[in-house]
């Protein structure tokens, strides 16, 4: 499905102003655990008046922390990270034969990326292996699957290719029910790369798993967020989208102003807005260091960093 102009239009009219908080199914969470002495942050995106209704966390199970939760409640979304998880077929079957739900999953986390900066690091021929083995018979069994999540650049997309490529060379038509789209940059090129995406696969919807205007001031981070919200919502191929900012701001890896917490646990604006409520007028405060450019998911600088418990 190509972006239309009218739709790109409406969305940079948008403002913090005229944006209405309403429900949106397609809203989830990239989940990040909070540091050890502030695991009550973790409860916040399924308090009363929440808006999300699934969530991811780069693992194939899902976490204990919402383990109260009901897959009705909260939509698990199982992903395989990398090549070296070689049981992710057998941990998805196992939860479906315990009694969950499962309709999607998700495959490898910017694999074109490096490990420094959250990338799982295979090459196409690896992934269309692992692919083969690990994501194909989950679809026979009807659940859809998410093709590789790359960084948002032209590596990424180069890398897209190969892998699809590499697949047909070992004699399987990997096929992606939809793309998981990062981005960590403005809203036009978020628009703009959205477009090469529906460029390259037509007809195939989005789910933007990993996006926020990284390292920018307080206003053109919020614009950004409102902007890149109404976008998605008013968009039949964008699915189902997720904002990475879930922690507090002086231990955001994508500077502070994109965070939903501040520094005291207490929901920003961006983070109010994303639940479906009003802002709140809490301004994040404090970094504790910064990634840059277009791309490049953070999960395992954050880990290196200590700021996950795992």
């Amino acid at each position: 499905m190509r972006l239309s102009t009218s739709a790109l239009l409406l969305a940079s009219l948008a403002t913090a102003q005229d944006l209405t908080y309403r429900d949106s199914s397609k809203r989830g969470l990239v989940f990040v655990p909070s540091k050890k002495g502030h695991v009550a942050d973790n409860q916040i995106w399924v308090e009363a008046g929440s808006d999300l209704s699934w969530y991811y966390n780069y693992e194939p199970t899902p976490s204990a922390t919402y383990s109260n939760r009901t897959q009705e409640e909260f939509e698990f979304v199982p992903m395989l990270w990398s090549a070296a998880t070689t049981n992710f077929a057998d941990t998805v079957r196992n939860l479906i034969s315990g009694g969950r739900n499962i309709t999607h999953v998700m495959g490898f986390n910017e694999p074109d990326g490096e490990s420094s900066t959250g990338g799982s690091g295979m090459s196409p021929d690896s992934a269309a292996a692992s692919w083969i083995s690990q994501i194909e018979p989950l679809r026979k069994l009807g659940i859809k699957a998410g093709a590789p999540a790359v960084t948002g650049s032209q590596r990424g997309l180069e890398w897209l290719v190969n892998f699809f490529s590499a697949c047909q060379d070992a004699g399987t038509n990997c096929t992606a029910d939809f793309f998981p789209t990062h981005w960590y940059g403005d809203f036009g090129g978020l628009a703009s790369h959205m477009g090469q995406i529906s460029a390259a696969y037509p007809n195939k919807t989005m789910w933007i798993t990993e996006y926020a205007m990284s390292n920018a001031d307080l206003e053109p981070t919020q614009e950004f967020f409102n902007m890149s919200a109404d976008y998605f919502d008013r968009l039949d191929s964008v699915e189902r989208y997720s904002y990475f900012g879930s922690f507090r701001s002086d231990v955001s890896n994508v500077g502070p102003n994109a965070a939903m917490l501040d520094n005291k646990g207490r929901l920003t604006d961006i983070g109010s807005w994303y639940l479906g409520q009003a802002a709140t007028g809490n301004v994040p405060k404090g970094a504790a260091s910064r990634l840059t450019g277009s791309g490049g998911a953070v999960m395992a600088a954050l880990v290196v960093a200590g700021f996950l418990m795992i």
